[in-house]
C-alpha cells in the first residue's frame, strides 16, 4: 500500500472569496453645482444636501424636507391615494400617461406633493412639500387637490399651515384642469384667514416658478426663502426673449426678492426648523 498522502483525510481548501464589486463613482461622489467641489454623498446627506464648502443648497426629496422639520414620529400622511388621470389623452414628445408611470417608478409616489399632519416643537400643524423629481414638481389636479385639502384641514382644526414649494409651475399636460388649481388653492387659503384666523407660512425653495409662484406660494402671512433660490413666474430666458433686453444681475433670486420686499426672510436650510418654530410661536401666541 502506498505511503503517499491520503487526500480523502485532508481538510478541504478554504473557498476563495470574490472581491466585492465597487459601486460606480457616481454613487459615492457628487460635484457641487455652486463651487464644483467633489463631495462625498454620505456627508452631503448628513448635511441635508447643503454643500459643506460653499453652502450651495441642492434639492431635497419631499419626505426628507418633512423629516428635517417636524418632530420625530409626529408626521401622519393624508391623501396618499390620490392618483392623477389623463382626461385629455395628452401627447407631446411622450404620452402623458407614460410620463406618469415613469415618475411613479422614479419616486415611488403617485404624484409630486406630500402632505400631512405633524408637530413642530410640539406645535400641531398641517405641512406639505413638493417633490421636484415628479415631473418637475408641476401642479396638476391631484397636487392642487392635496394642497386644497391641507388648507381645509388647517381651517377646520385651527392649525397653522406650511407649504414648501419646489415647482416648475402648472402641469401643461392637464390643460385648464391644471390652471384652475391656482384659483382653487387660493380660495381654500382664504378660509384659513377669513374663518380660522390661523397663520400660513410659505417656504420657497429652488425653483418656485409658474402657476405655483403666481398663486399660494406668494400669499403667505410669512414668506421665507432658501438662499439663492430661483423664484418667479416665467424663467429669465423667457422674459429676456419676450422683452428683448437683459435683466438685472441676480434677477429672480431669493436675495433680489428680499431686497425688493417680495419675501420676508432668507433662512439657510440648517436653520430652517429653528426659525420656523420661532415664527410659529410669534404668529400663534394669543398675547
Amino acid at each position: 500500500m502506498s505511503d503517499g498522502p491520503r487526500w480523502f483525510e485532508q481538510e478541504p481548501p478554504e473557498p476563495q472569496l470574490r472581491p466585492r464589486p465597487r459601486p460606480p463613482v457616481e454613487q459615492l461622489w457628487v460635484k457641487c453645482p455652486g463651487c464644483r467641489e467633489v463631495l462625498y454623498k454620505e456627508n452631503l446627506q448628513k448635511a441635508w444636501q447643503v454643500c459643506l464648502q460653499c453652502g450651495h443648497h441642492m434639492r431635497l426629496v419631499a419626505s426628507e424636507r418633512i423629516e428635517m422639520l417636524v418632530d420625530p414620529g409626529s408626521f401622519q400622511r393624508h391623501d396618499a391615494g390620490l392618483t392623477p388621470q389623463d382626461p385629455l389623452g395628452f401627447v407631446d414628445s411622450k404620452p402623458y400617461a407614460g410620463r406618469l408611470v415613469a415618475s411613479r417608478h422614479k419616486t415611488g409616489e403617485r404624484d409630486g406633493y406630500l402632505a400631512g399632519s405633524a408637530a413642530m416643537d410640539g406645535i400641531p400643524l398641517q405641512i406639505g412639500a413638493f417633490d421636484f423629481r415628479f415631473m418637475g414638481g408641476s401642479m396638476g389636479s391631484v397636487v392642487g387637490e392635496s394642497i386644497t385639502r391641507q388648507f381645509e384641514r388647517a381651517a377646520e382644526l385651527g392649525q397653522p399651515a406650511i407649504v414648501i414649494s419646489a415647482s416648475g409651475g402648472a402641469r401643461m399636460q392637464e390643460g385648464v384642469l391644471s390652471l384652475m388649481q391656482m384659483a382653487k388653492t387660493c380660495a381654500a387659503l382664504a378660509r384659513i384667514r377669513d374663518e380660522a384666523n390661523v397663520p400660513y407660512i410659505s417656504v420657497l425653495t429652488d425653483p418656485t416658478t409658474g402657476g405655483v409662484a403666481a398663486s399660494f406660494a406668494m400669499l403667505g402671512d410669512l414668506i421665507i426663502a432658501e438662499p439663492n433660490a430661483l423664484i418667479g413666474f416665467a424663467g429669465p430666458r423667457v422674459i429676456e426673449q419676450t422683452i428683448g433686453s437683459g435683466l438685472p444681475e441676480g434677477f429672480q433670486t431669493s436675495e433680489y426678492l428680499l431686497e425688493h420686499g417680495m419675501v420676508d426672510a432668507i433662512v439657510p436650510r440648517m436653520e430652517m426648523r429653528e426659525q420656523l418654530v420661532r415664527f410659529l410661536r410669534l404668529l400663534t401666541d394669543p398675547a
